[in-house]
């Protein structure tokens, strides 16, 4: 199903359509960003078009389930092999680390990055409301909002980054966030491949700024 006419020069971006929840907000926030946005579960159109975006909310392991269901995670995997844009968002940036802990059971992500998603340890929990965040130089995903606040949702997180490069290749770059003195992993962007930890489509200008800055590097 597709969103929006098409536009000339405009981008073209894919919302995987697995079944997880909220969807629509992202699609229209990606509309009002510039993009031309279809839902869809289609691995042609994912394949193809100039960005995809991951969301998700819930459960880890629900969600990784949905993704596998519809070969989500083989079209990730193509698309960073081609240098082809992917952004995810809440869980599904958790979803792109290499486990997800929930209630004890220890779920195998997508493992695009080492790394392990784990309840916060926080006093209060979940993690509701707008933070700040820890922005590295350099980021192009928060050019003009380094400073601003995003709408947070969540009760895991990603508390130790594990990737180290070689030199070789570009370090990614990893703004933090925290909470009831517990630091998280709040954005990452590295190559083709950026995610979020909260909500860009229900933080107000703030985060339309930012789907405008991701869609523009399309």
């Amino acid at each position: 199903m597709t969103l929006g006419s098409p536009g000339e020069g405009r981008a073209s971006v894919v919302v995987l359509d697995y079944g997880s929840g909220n969807l629509r907000s992202a699609v229209r926030a990606l509309e009002r960003a510039g993009a031309d946005v279809t839902l869809t579960a289609d691995r042609s159109a994912a394949q193809d078009a100039d960005g995809l975006v991951v969301p998700g909310v819930g459960a880890f392991a629900a969600c990784v389930e949905g993704i596998r269901a519809v070969k989500g995670h083989e079209i990730v995997d193509r698309r960073l092999a081609g240098g082809r844009p992917v952004l995810g968002i809440c869980v599904g940036m958790q979803v792109l680390f290499a486990h997800g802990v929930e209630h004890g059971v220890d779920t195998e992500g997508l493992d695009e990055w080492p790394g392990v998603v784990e309840r916060l340890r926080a006093p209060v929990v979940p993690h509701m409301g707008w933070n700040t965040v820890e922005v590295p130089s350099g980021s192009r995903l928060f050019e003009g909002v380094e400073g601003e606040r995003f709408y947070f949702v969540h009760s895991y997180g990603v508390r130790e980054w594990l990737l180290r490069t070689s030199g070789r290749t570009k370090e990614p770059l990893v703004t933090w966030a925290e909470h009831g003195g517990d630091r998280f992993v709040a954005a990452v962007e590295n190559g083709p491949l950026s995610a979020t930890q909260f909500h860009p489509e229900k933080s107000g200008d703030a985060g339309a700024r930012l789907l405008a800055n991701w869609v523009a590097t399309l």
